[in-house]
């Protein structure tokens, strides 16, 4: 098999709730979706249509390039079924690949095992094909196979990402609490800012939100900031085939001299994490940075259309919950107060502190932040008579 040639079933995978975010990225690059799920998109390519997704995709965490899918009830029937893949086609007898997995089965105790199995039918079908076999491991350097088997249903994928694409190369420095790079994208293109009008983002920790606006806005792919993918190792790939989708993305990324984000914070050392995170990505020259508490952020002159996003704490103990209420009844005064003419965002994990802002959101938009059930809420702080009917304070 040709697998850069060769049309079959691609799966990404995503966070849960990102999938929304993550189908208009796919359509956006021209690609037409077969299903759209909660955790993923599916849709028909080449490994060369993955090379595509893999550098552009903001949202996404793996790019999955399908083999085989088979009816499976144990280990050894996992075995049998492996061996008669073309692994000689695909992995260089002398490489090196790693395998992982999503099992749900009750012959699998432990994921580590089906990993094994899966190790042994590619070194048994190299060994018999070509008398050599490639080293394995668990780092995510080389080529990477990927098996999902739930219940008797097993599929068998080359995983052309390897590392995640959910983090984006740039934050060197985490800071507290950071919002993973990918969830941050999609909170963003959930909004409806145009990429002209002000972003502003205070209380904004490591820089995570004003960063990706900054890539967003001015067509700063991931690609750009990476270098190594799984796609690489695997037998038929030429460099040619990376260089030129590469050398694509240094031609459209778009410079708008007007463009205005902010991103202020309490803490200096807050700042100080964000300028260099910022600094790495390469958009540290489109973001005003300021020190000093939310209220007191310098906002434009004009705010008609401007987007205002908080990714506050959600209280982890009774003591910062109680704490947090003040926190989030500041944050709704000052959209009220401040803010006419923009739309406000909330990301919060605590529905009970979000009554705290007492404003009605436009809109409520379901996430996940690692396990915790989020909302992204929308206020419209529209300016005049419109600000009386639609955002008014709920007591």
């Amino acid at each position: 098999m040709q697998v850069f040639t060769t049309p079959r079933k691609i799966i990404i995978t995503c966070h849960k709730w990102l999938a929304v975010a993550l189908n208009k990225e796919v359509v956006a690059l021209g690609f037409t979706p077969d299903r759209v799920f909660q955790t993923g998109v599916e849709l028909t390519g080449t490994v060369q249509d993955c090379i595509k997704l893999n550098l552009h995709l903001r949202c996404a965490s793996q790019v999955m390039y399908s083999l085989k899918s088979f009816i499976c009830n144990d280990p050894n029937e996992l075995h049998r079924q492996l061996v008669t893949v073309t692994w000689e086609k695909i992995i260089a007898p002398d490489g090196y690949f790693s395998v992982t997995s999503n099992v749900f089965h009750p012959t699998i105790q432990t994921n580590l095992f089906a990993n094994l199995r899966v190790k042994d039918a590619i070194v048994d079908r190299m060994r018999e094909t070509s008398n050599q076999r490639p080293s394995t491991g668990s780092e995510l350097s080389g080529a990477v196979v990927y098996l999902f088997w739930k219940n008797d249903e097993a599929e068998i994928f080359i995983d052309t990402s390897g590392e995640t694409l959910a983090k984006h190369g740039y934050r060197k420095l985490p800071g507290k609490a950071p919002m993973l790079e990918a969830l941050a994208s999609a909170t963003i293109l959930s909004t409806q800012w145009n990429y002209q009008t002000p972003f502003i983002n205070p209380m904004c920790g490591s820089g995570t939100l004003a960063i990706e606006a900054a890539l967003i806005a001015t067509n700063r792919v991931p690609g750009l900031l990476r270098n190594n993918y799984a796609f690489m190792h695997l037998l038929g790939y030429k460099d040619e085939m990376y260089f030129k989708e590469r050398l694509l993305l240094d031609d459209a990324v778009k410079e708008i001299p007007d463009l205005k984000i902010i991103a202020s914070d309490l803490s200096p050392k807050a700042i100080e994490i964000a300028k260099i995170n910022a600094q790495v990505a390469g958009v540290e020259h489109l973001i005003e940075f300021q020190v000093g508490d939310f209220e007191k952020t310098k906002l434009p002159a004009n705010m008609e259309g401007a987007v205002i996003m908080f990714n506050p704490e959600y209280g982890e103990r009774l003591g910062d919950e109680i704490e947090l209420e003040q926190t989030y009844a500041r944050m709704g005064d000052y959209l009220k107060q401040q803010c006419q003419g923009a739309i406000g965002y909330i990301f919060t994990g605590n529905l009970e502190l979000a009554k705290k802002i007492r404003l009605k959101p436009s809109r409520r938009i379901e996430f996940f932040n690692a396990t915790i059930d989020c909302r992204l809420l929308e206020y419209q702080m529209y300016s005049g008579t419109k600000r009386t009917d639609k955002a008014v304070a709920t007591e």
